[in-house]
């Protein structure tokens, strides 16, 4: 694995096996005398997180803990976060945790400083412009699972109970200023999360790059990452104590998320939908609609899927080379082979393709999609079978 490194891109990033020694620092560099570190439910008792604390806390830091994130963070739970930031006199975020406690630490950060109300900053038109940029709290981000990225993105995503759909808070100053990145923290991540989290890295890389549109940069980090998740994800599955592997796929999923300023597609649009009806993991669901996903798309995006055929040194070539590796990647990690083993069914389907229709995600699909075709892209999916996309291809 390679050594301690500290990059800057798109933010200050700190590299490496236990550096999460130097939270400390982190905070007096960035500021901070009294941050809230935000953390999921799962998290909250867990020894990492209390180090986090103990350092801070013996370096002479007022740190208060906010644990109550869940898998699919709420506006309720970020405006819950935000009552503690004001009460304890925060000055700074500290959020450790995989995509969710990112998140709903970077929600927390936009909104303690601000008067309007949380849906006032959803990522449509210019509301971004509706925050006050300098009453943004500084945001120190520590994944602990390889997958969303959300370490070095803009925005975060969150459930508005009321709609039940997931929405998108986006704003230039959410981006955290500081991330360690420290493989050790992974370690004790499950085989079947490390799977789900990192199939999900490589389906941010995987739209980035098919998004339309001409931006080189993020399709040349998106390619790169599909090849390290394609070489070290087996390897952190099979063997969670690899630290090679988990750290390259720490790289590899802040590079998808950096790649994915350039667009996402119908993928995460209509997981998106799902996870936000019945509260599936995001990185499981991405996992299952992937292949369907590029099944769909297949006849415009031909040439792009035969070059990463070549990059990924498949034997096959085309969409079809392509879309039967993603099976046996996928199956190979466990990943079911459909929506039906999360305990979905059809009753909802014609709704779920509005709403994903609707979601921001599907502006950046190669092609244009209607809600019918969204329609039957959950329904292959729920069903195993390609063959209810023919009709709509």
């Amino acid at each position: 694995m390679p050594a301690d490194s500290q990059w800057n891109f798109p933010t200050t990033i700190w590299f490496g096996n236990g550096r999460l020694r130097e939270l400390p620092l982190a905070c007096a560099e960035r500021g901070l005398r009294r941050p809230l570190l935000v953390t999921d439910e799962g998290l909250a008792g867990l020894p990492m997180v209390q180090r986090a604390l103990g350092m801070l806390q013996a370096e002479g830091y007022k740190a208060t803990l906010y644990g109550a994130v869940q898998g699919n963070p709420t506006g309720a739970q970020v405006e819950a976060g935000v009552v503690v930031y004001r009460e304890s006199g925060c000055d700074g975020v500290i959020a450790i945790g995989g995509g969710s406690a990112l998140d709903a630490g970077k929600a927390i950060a936009l909104l303690c400083g601000q008067a309007r109300p949380l849906w006032d900053f959803e990522d449509e038109g210019d509301n971004w412009q509706r925050a006050k940029p300098d009453d943004i709290a500084p945001v120190i981000a520590i994944p602990t699972t390889a997958g969303t990225g959300s370490e070095v993105g803009r925005a975060a995503v969150i459930l508005d109970e009321q709609t039940q759909r997931k929405k998108i808070l986006f704003h230039p100053s959410m981006l955290p200023g500081l991330v360690i990145s420290d493989p050790e923290l992974t370690v004790g991540l499950p085989a079947s999360l490390t799977a789900w989290t990192g199939i999900d890295a490589f389906v941010h890389a995987l739209e980035a790059y098919l998004a339309p549109g001409f931006h080189p940069l993020a399709e040349g980090i998106a390619v790169e990452a599909m090849r390290l998740v394609q070489q070290f994800l087996p390897r952190a599955v099979a063997d969670g104590g690899d630290l090679e592997a988990r750290g390259q796929m720490l790289a590899a999923a802040s590079m998808g998320a950096t790649a994915f300023q350039k667009g996402l597609g119908s993928i995460h649009a209509l997981s998106h939908v799902v996870g936000g009806l019945y509260n599936t993991h995001h990185g499981l669901t991405n996992a299952v609609v992937l292949p369907y996903g590029v099944y769909l798309n297949a006849p415009v995006i031909e040439e792009k899927l035969d070059y990463l055929c070549r990059v990924l040194a498949l034997q096959d070539r085309g969409a079809n080379g392509f879309v039967d590796f993603l099976q046996r990647f996928c199956a190979d990690l466990g990943i079911p082979p459909d929506l039906s083993a999360l305990e979905l069914d059809d009753s909802r389907a014609a709704e779920i393709g509005l709403l994903a229709l609707q979601d921001p995600s599907a502006a950046g699909n190669p092609r244009t999609l209607d809600a019918t075709q969204y329609t039957a892209l959950f329904r292959a999916a729920l069903a195993g079978d390609y063959r209810l996309l023919d009709a709509v291809r």
